[in-house]
């Protein structure tokens, strides 16, 4: 088995963007490492560190069904 590569913030955020089009910011992912629905991460000293496997499991979750329409989309009202 191969050693995962980790990512710092930053690069996971961009990692995020580039390979899944979602917005993402490393603001964004430190908020979320405080109150929880972020990826998985470790910690390395001070430095939080982020597998892409991680990283895809959780822009995997965000994505949601294809439609094709509007209507097709339930609200909750």
């Amino acid at each position: 088995m191969a050693n995962p590569k980790y990512l710092r913030r930053e690069l996971a955020a961009q990692y995020v963007r580039d390979t899944w089009g979602i917005r993402c910011s490393t603001k964004y992912l430190a908020k979320l490492a405080v109150v929880g629905g972020g990826p998985n991460f470790r910690k390395a000293g001070r430095d939080p560190l982020y597998e892409t496997a991680d990283l895809d499991a959780w822009a995997r979750g965000k994505i949601g069904p294809r439609i094709g329409s509007t209507s097709e989309l339930i609200t909750a009202e």
